[in-house]
């Protein structure tokens, strides 16, 4: 005999969630990114770039996690 049980919903990995991970993982790279520069002696426009991938993913995350809670 085979187990045909069906997969609850609730498990599924949803898009949502994989958004979710892919803003953090883009937050740790943009800041690892920046600080390297910084050792490293990059120019400004390195550390701007990095900063706004920083500040636009973390912004995505607030307001994502704001809308979440209505």
């Amino acid at each position: 005999m085979q187990n045909t049980t069906t997969p609850d919903p609730a498990d599924r990995i949803g898009t949502g969630d994989i958004a979710r991970a892919l803003l953090w993982i883009a937050v740790v790279a943009s800041a690892l990114a920046n600080m390297a520069a910084s050792f490293g002696g990059a120019d400004t426009w390195v550390h701007l770039l990095c900063g706004a991938v920083t500040v636009l993913c973390a912004g995505t995350l607030v307001v994502r996690n704001l809308r979440g809670r209505r």
